[in-house]
């Protein structure tokens, strides 16, 4: 799908995609920048996990629309269907599930991407912070949406994971 056509599908009124499956794609265009930054300084190691962390978060777009389908699905039950209730707690739980693989992985996206303003060439500094300041908007968007879709049970360790995600994230 090109951005456009991704940008399209986010704008129109409906519900997905949405904030997760856009935080991924935020995820995944600091990886870009990472990358693009780390080749330009010969950092193969760096360039290659960057790569691997991009394709994940474009994988997790599409998990994200997928794992949310079951929500749509509970909120659509009548208010006063006995099941309602239980079957949304079950999907919001389980719909937590991509959003915190989003977060951690745009935190390890925002220390590599700092690892290369440090070691990188110097003209290519700017890329690599804006790659780590996207990771880090992508990792608080998608930590965001864990709390949402746990808020019913916050004492859940996912919870804690997208929070320290956050936190790596922001250096």
């Amino acid at each position: 799908m090109s951005v456009e056509a991704f940008l399209d599908a986010v704008s129109e009124r409906t519900p997905a995609p949405g904030g997760g499956a856009s935080a991924a794609v935020g995820c995944a265009l600091a990886a870009a920048l990472v990358e693009m930054a780390g080749r330009f300084g010969g950092l193969d190691d760096t360039v290659a996990r960057a790569r691997a962390l991009r394709s994940r978060a474009l994988a997790l777009r599409d998990a994200d629309l997928e794992a949310y389908l079951p929500v749509l699905e509970a909120l659509r039950l009548p208010r006063e269907d006995p099941e309602r209730a239980a079957r949304l707690r079950d999907a919001s739980s389980s719909a937590a599930g991509p959003p915190l693989a989003v977060a951690e992985a745009a935190a390890e996206v925002a220390e590599l991407a700092r690892s290369v303003a440090e070691a990188g060439r110097p003209a290519l500094r700017g890329d690599a912070l804006a790659g780590a300041d996207l990771a880090a908007g992508a990792a608080r968007a998608a930590a965001r949406l864990v709390e949402i879709n746990l808020a019913e049970a916050p004492e859940d360790a996912r919870v804690a994971r997208a929070r320290a995600a956050v936190a790596r994230a922001s250096g």
